[in-house]
């Protein structure tokens, strides 16, 4: 009986907060995948990209080197075990300077991710947000998001967004 008079109750609740509230959808994910900037910042995060992994890359290839010249003065004898086994310590060391330095990079380009994406996803803000308050718009939800089930295409306001944009 409690449970009844709570559903009802909450039923009234929402329905009287609901009336006169305007909502709209969009589809940000597709949105911001044409704006300019994004190519241009998903550019500049290739190139970064490039860039570390052929300094990584360098790296390897340095360290594989040593490995094959170590292994090399093992079997032919040239070098004497103690000395053998400090050579293969600094490049188990090398091998995890080797290791942080990828941690590292993929640390930079998501760090540069963010960086070159902000001002973007900012811009879409405000954008959005000027939408919703000249058109009276209470709520306007992200279907790339995923929260919406079911939405009427009347309320879509991704093509104010792209137009306000000038896409």
């Amino acid at each position: 009986m409690m449970r009844n008079i709570f559903l009802f109750t909450l039923s009234i609740l929402l329905s009287t907060t609901l009336v006169g509230q305007k909502f709209g959808y969009m589809d940000s994910n597709a949105l911001v995948a044409e704006m300019p900037e994004v190519k241009q910042a998903d550019a500049k995060l290739e190139t970064l990209q490039k860039q570390l992994q052929k300094q990584g890359q360098q790296k390897l290839q340095t360290l594989q080197q040593k490995a094959q010249d170590l292994e090399r003065k093992e079997r032919q004898g040239e070098i004497a075990p103690k000395k053998l086994q400090e050579e293969a310590e600094k490049l188990q060391a090398e091998q995890l300077e080797l290791q942080q330095f990828e941690q590292d990079m993929q640390r930079q380009v998501m760090q540069k991710r963010q960086e070159l994406y902000k001002p973007i996803f900012d811009k879409v803000n405000m954008v959005i947000e000027e939408i919703a308050k000249e058109e009276g718009y209470t709520y306007i939800f992200d279907l790339s998001a995923g929260s919406i089930l079911y939405a009427d295409e009347s309320t879509d306001v991704t093509s104010l967004v792209r137009q306000r944009l000038g896409l």
